[in-house]
């Protein structure tokens, strides 16, 4: 990984976009917990259940209370739900890449089972790169890492071009992957 020159929170905020949306994530933009739900409920449209992380793993005060209003019910691993939402613990702004660590309130098919992936992001969480956010882990012992059974490293909607050279999009995880940039936190 070659270093970015400029990591000023705006440099990797600027990046990160440029990147996630390069690697066809749709980002949704929000300066606050109104206009992130808004979007939220938006993607959902007449969904009645979403595929989810528990709300304190997800940096959005009044999503459950929001979720609760629309009859939308939080299921964990359910093949039948079309849509998947879940926090992340790191946004990448060399690759548009989050990092999903999943484990207890934090179900791993959230993010990879359902054909539409719904990840709010903290403008906060956004690091440097991969090698960054390691480094850091490390610094502060693995303790948190070591609790969460697995690290997921997602770079856009799932793709494969397995067959005939022919990219297919949500061959093997969601099709869409839309981030919900949380601008002011």
């Amino acid at each position: 990984m070659v270093p970015l020159a400029d990591t000023s929170p705006d440099a990797l905020y600027g990046r990160f976009l440029q990147e996630a949306e390069q690697a066809a994530c749709v980002v949704h933009q929000a300066a606050d917990a109104e206009a992130a739900i808004a979007a939220i409920l938006e993607i959902l449209g007449e969904d009645t259940a979403v595929s989810s992380w528990n709300p304190e793993h997800i940096p959005l005060p009044g999503l459950a209370e929001a979720l609760d209003a629309a009859n939308v019910a939080r299921v964990g691993q359910d093949a039948s739900v079309r849509v998947g939402l879940t926090g992340v613990d790191a946004a990448l702004a060399a690759t548009g890449s989050l990092v999903v660590m999943s484990g207890n309130g934090r179900p791993r098919a959230a993010s990879l089972l359902p054909p539409v992936h719904i990840a709010v992001v903290a403008a906060s969480q956004i690091v440097p790169d991969l090698e960054s956010w390691w480094a850091a882990q490390k610094a502060a012992g693995l303790e948190h890492t070591r609790q969460h059974s697995n690290i997921v490293v997602i770079t856009g909607p799932s793709r494969t071009a397995d067959i005939a050279m022919q990219l297919v999009m949500g061959m093997h995880g969601p099709r869409e992957l839309h981030l919900i940039l949380l601008t002011n936190q």
